[in-house]
């Protein structure tokens, strides 16, 4: 026996259907489709697709989570059938935020799309974010100012490239740069530039191709209560505006003289 094959059990008994009109719906005989749930034979690829869609579940869930163990009805379903991503609510109804710690942050590459991992992550409750799937992640390092190392990104998921605005700040999760907060510009064609706020950093793309997930940014979780420093830029502004003030005085003072 296999997770595959006591969950292809599970979800025939679940909605009710013998498994000779299962196989029927997936064009094979009983006699081959026995031998899946059973565990004496390998599902093909073809027939974890057809499976996969007849049930309205990811073909990753159905080989690697027991769904006898999880409220299938409580997941937000995703384009290209290629994941899950479980909701869960309080008692008020509002929905609970994940928070990828530091620790966790190592196991999420793998463990994204595994309800089981999300469920055990730390949770906490914002009512005021609204609608949406949200998610907190870590910031690491200086390139993002002014969120510092050690504040939590919390972050809307984002289900198509096309939503993506130019200018704005993404967490990204990529399989080559794992886990990045940056702001995003689509001016390459199937790819992203990535730019850091702190210009110490250069500019990169990443291929649309290497993009498992997008989450938009919507609030920063952080401790620090430092006093932001006055840049050159800002204190040269701030010069020109009082003297600009000064001019405008001297001259109605002459006016009216």
């Amino acid at each position: 026996m296999s997770l595959f094959s006591d969950n292809i059990r599970a979800l025939r008994v679940k909605h009710k259907i013998s498994q000779e009109k299962l196989a029927e719906n997936l064009s094979i005989t009983r006699g081959r489709y026995v031998k899946y749930e059973d565990g004496t034979s390998e599902a093909p690829y073809d027939i974890l697709k057809k499976i996969a869609l007849y049930f309205h579940m990811s073909i990753d869930l159905i080989l690697s989570v027991d769904i006898r163990k999880i409220d299938v009805q409580n997941l937000i379903k995703l384009e290209g059938n290629r994941l899950i991503l479980p909701i869960q609510v309080d008692s008020f109804g509002e929905n609970y935020i994940e928070i990828v710690s530091q620790k966790a942050k190592a196991g999420y590459l793998n463990g994204y799309a595994d309800p089981e991992y999300i469920e055990s992550l730390q949770q906490i409750t914002l009512p005021f974010l609204g609608p949406g799937k949200h998610r907190g992640f870590p910031v690491e390092g200086d390139s993002m100012p002014p969120h510092e190392d050690g504040s939590i990104i919390i972050g809307r998921y984002v289900e198509k490239l096309g939503e993506v605005m130019d200018g704005k700040t993404y967490i990204l999760i990529t399989k080559n740069e794992g886990m990045v907060y940056k702001r995003l510009n689509k001016n390459k064609k199937n790819a992203l530039v990535l730019e850091s706020d702190n210009s110490f950093y250069p500019n990169y793309e990443v291929k649309a191709s290497d993009i498992l997930e997008i989450w938009e940014y919507e609030c920063n979780i952080g401790r620090s209560d430092k006093k932001q420093e006055i840049t050159e830029t800002g204190a040269m502004k701030d010069l020109l505006l009082e003297l600009k003030r000064e001019v405008r005085e001297i001259k109605n003072n002459t006016s009216n003289t």
